[in-house]
């Protein structure tokens, strides 16, 4: 198992939809292994293929679901669920792996539901309402779908963003990943 750089904001595969996995692998389960490994050395809540470079329709997990248990796994091709109301909490903050060092209260629902496919190709339903696994569901969804929870900001907060991207210097400097391994994501 390898500890892979996770990519930045403004690297490309962050911003393209991924394929769907016709097939389990060697290469799939050595990439899934992978992630686990890097978001378990990020401590990251989730991780999608993209922010390791990848195209597969897949991320892990590893967070508390509402009832305070941890939750961990693997889905190949989720089908998200949306369940309950749009809702904003100004006291909840998300923030990503691939925006390290940065938090905002993001919209999302209240509660998620992923269907798909572990690594024996066996049905999986991973849901949640409420807790932080709830919106991690949907945050790594969208991440397969090209999209990063900045897209999903008010335009100010977005602005926000964007400006304190640019003044830690990542794009004057051409970052586009940072390595879990020797890093912390407050010090990239």
């Amino acid at each position: 198992m390898t500890i892979r750089p996770i990519t930045m904001i403004g690297h490309r595969a962050l911003e393209q939809r991924t394929r769907k996995v016709r097939e389990v692998t060697d290469d799939i389960r050595t990439l899934v292994a992978d992630m686990i490994e890097t978001n378990d050395a990020a401590d990251g809540a989730g991780l999608a293929a993209p922010q390791v470079g990848s195209r597969w329709r897949l991320f892990v997990y590893a967070c508390e679901d509402a009832t305070g248990t941890l939750r961990r796994g693997v889905v190949i091709n989720p089908v998200l669920t949306r369940l309950g109301p749009l809702e904003l909490d100004e006291e909840t903050i998300e923030g990503c792996l691939s925006v390290p060092g940065e938090g905002y209260p993001t919209a999302r629902h209240r509660g998620a539901r992923v269907t798909g496919t572990d690594l024996e190709g066996e049905p999986v339903e991973v849901e949640d309402t409420g807790g932080v696994l709830a919106r991690a569901l949907q945050h790594e969804v969208d991440h397969l779908e090209g999209s990063l929870y900045l897209d999903r900001l008010s335009p100010a907060r977005r602005r926000e963003a964007l400006d304190a991207v640019t003044a830690r210097g990542w794009r004057a400097r051409g970052v586009l990943s940072w390595d879990p391994s020797r890093l912390t994501a407050d010090r990239v």
